[in-house]
C-alpha cells in the first residue's frame, strides 16, 4: 500500500488497552486539579519524583550512569534527569514542555472600591479571549512574601466550602450601546476584567477609611493571612477557573478542563521519565515556564538555564569538565518541544487544511514546523530527525499523526522548539491535539494522552 492510512486510535480497540488509557486519564485529571499555576505543578512534581527515587541535585557531588537528579529554578522550572550509560558528549534526550496557562494575574495595586462593591483589578497572561472569562466561577492561587519576610501560600475557590470569585458580564438587556457592536477581541475589555471579593463594609468606625468595604476585604485578608495592602506587591496571585477537571461525552473518551495546553504534556512526560531506569543515553524531562508570552524570563526557555544545569550534570560525571563538552553535548542531543496543537473543530472546518490538520482521537501530534506568515518564529525539523522519529514511533506501534496550526494566511503560533534548536538541538514538535485550546475549559482526547505518554516513554530509551 502506497498511501498513509489513518485511522480513529479508538477503532478495534481492546478492553484491557481501553482501561488503561481509561485509568491513565483518571490520574491525570486529579493531577490537572491540585496543579493550576506553575508553582503547584513544579511542587506536586517534585514530590512525585522524590517518591521514586529521584534527588536533589544540589545534594549530589558527583554522578555516575542511572543516577536521577532533579533540579529546581526559582520554584517555576523543574528538571528531572536520569543519567545514561552512554558518554554525555553524545548527547541526551530532551522533552521540554512548558505548564504556565493562559490567565488573569492580578495587577499589583489591585484592591479597590466602586458603588461599594470590593474588586480586584487583573491582567490577563498569554492569549485569552477575553469575553470567556466573565460569569463563570474564579479562584485565586498564589503566593505572598509578606513584610516580615514570612512566604505564603494561598488558595482559595477550590474546596467546596470556599467562596469563588467572578468578572460580571452586563445583562442581555442593556448591552445594546455599550457591548453589542463591539468586536469579538473588545467584547470585554482588559480593564473591565475585575472580580469581585467583597460587597459588606467594616464595622469600624473611623473617619479616616473612606472605602468600607474595600477595608473590610483586608481585614478579613489580614486576619487569615496577616496581609496588609502593601504585601500584594510583593505577591504572585493568579486567577483561575474553579472548576475541575471533567469526562465529557456519553461515553467519558473526553477530558475537558482548564490547562490542557500545556499540562498535558508536562504530567504525560513527567509520568514517563518516572519510569525511566537504564536509559542508553542521559533522559531529561524539562518543564519550562512563560511559554505563553514568548519564554522570557529566568524561568522560560529563552534564559541560560539549560546550559546551567547541563554544565552541572557534565561536571559532576567528568572531573576535567570544559564548555567544549557542554557544547558537544547540546549540539549532539535530540528534542521533543512537547506542545499541543490544534485538532479540526467541526463547527470551523474552515480555518484548517484537512490534509494537515489533525484529528481528535487519532494519536499524537508531530509537528515539523510551526510559526506563522511564511514559517516565521518556527523551528523547522529537518528531514533526517525527522525520519529518526518516525521510525521511533512506528516500530513502537504508537498511532501518530501530522498537522499544522490552521491554513498558511489563517494564522499560527510558535512553541519553546526554536530556543531549543538554537543550541543545534535537534528538536521537534509532539502532542496532542486539543479542542477549545486557550478556552477556560479545554478539550483533549483521552486516546491521545494515552498515546502521548507511550511516545515521551520511548523517547527516552530512544539510541
Amino acid at each position: 500500500m502506497l498511501e498513509r492510512k489513518l485511522e480513529n486510535g479508538w477503532k478495534n480497540l481492546d478492553e484491557k488497552t481501553k482501561k488503561d488509557i481509561f485509568d491513565f486519564s483518571e490520574g491525570y485529571k486529579k493531577f490537572l486539579d491540585i496543579s493550576k499555576t506553575e508553582r503547584e505543578f513544579v511542587n506536586k512534581s517534585i514530590e512525585l519524583a522524590e517518591a521514586k527515587g529521584f534527588v536533589n541535585a544540589d545534594t549530589v557531588k558527583e554522578l555516575k550512569a542511572f543516577d536521577k537528579v532533579y533540579y529546581i529554578n526559582r520554584g517555576k522550572n523543574v528538571i528531572l534527569a536520569v543519567i545514561g550509560e552512554e558518554d554525555i558528549e553524545n548527547g541526551a534526550n530532551f522533552v521540554v514542555s512548558h505548564v504556565d496557562v493562559p490567565r488573569l494575574d492580578l495587577k499589583q495595586n489591585p484592591l479597590f472600591e466602586d458603588l461599594e462593591i470590593a474588586m480586584m483589578k487583573t491582567h490577563y497572561y498569554g492569549g485569552i479571549k477575553k469575553y470567556q472569562w466573565v460569569s463563570i466561577p474564579l479562584a485565586l492561587h498564589g503566593v505572598v512574601i509578606l513584610e516580615n519576610g514570612e512566604k505564603i501560600e494561598i488558595v482559595i475557590g477550590e474546596d467546596e466550602n470556599d467562596p469563588v470569585f467572578t468578572i460580571p458580564d452586563i445583562l442581555p438587556h442593556l448591552s445594546r450601546k455599550v457591548q453589542d457592536d463591539r468586536k469579538a477581541r473588545e467584547v470585554v475589555k482588559g480593564e473591565e476584567l475585575n472580580i469581585i471579593v467583597g460587597t459588606i463594609p467594616t464595622t469600624i468606625e473611623d473617619k479616616e477609611i473612606k472605602n468600607r468595604v474595600k477595608y473590610a476585604v483586608l481585614e478579613k485578608l489580614n486576619e487569615k493571612y496577616g496581609m496588609k495592602e502593601e504585601d500584594f506587591l510583593s505577591a504572585e496571585f493568579e486567577i483561575v477557573p474553579a472548576f475541575k477537571a471533567k469526562d465529557v461525552g456519553l461515553d467519558r473518551a473526553i477530558v475537558g478542563a482548564y490547562g490542557h495546553d500545556d499540562r498535558i504534556c508536562g504530567y504525560t512526560s513527567l509520568k514517563a521519565i518516572l519510569e525511566v531506569e537504564r536509559p542508553k543515553k542521559t533522559a531529561i524531562c524539562y518543564i519550562a515556564d512563560k511559554e505563553e508570552i514568548g519564554s522570557t524570563g529566568s524561568t522560560g526557555l529563552e534564559s541560560k538555564y539549560i546550559e546551567y544545569f547541563m554544565g552541572d550534570i557534565i561536571s559532576k560525571l567528568k572531573s576535567n569538565y570544559n564548555d567544549m563538552m557542554l557544547r558537544r553535548c547540546l549540539w549532539s542531543s535530540n528534542a521533543l518541544s512537547s506542545d499541543v496543537n490544534a485538532a479540526v473543530n467541526p463547527m470551523f472546518k474552515s480555518v484548517h487544511d484537512s490534509d494537515n490538520a489533525a484529528k481528535f482521537g487519532y494519536g499524537i501530534v508531530v509537528t515539523k514546523y510551526t510559526g506563522h506568515g511564511g514559517k516565521y518564529s518556527s523551528n523547522d525539523a529537518d528531514a533526517e530527525y525527522v525520519y529518526k522519529i518516525r521510525k521511533v514511533l512506528n516500530d513502537n506501534g504508537i498511532k501518530w499523526q501530522t498537522g499544522m496550526l490552521g491554513k498558511v494566511d489563517e494564522g499560527g503560533g510558535g512553541t519553546v522548539a526554536k530556543f531549543l534548536a538554537h543550541y543545534g538541538i535537534k528538536t521537534i514538535d509532539a502532542g496532542p491535539a486539543l479542542l477549545a485550546m486557550h478556552s477556560p475549559f479545554e478539550l483533549a482526547s483521552k486516546f491521545d494522552i494515552y498515546e502521548t505518554y507511550r511516545t515521551y516513554k520511548v523517547f527516552f530509551d530512544m539510541k
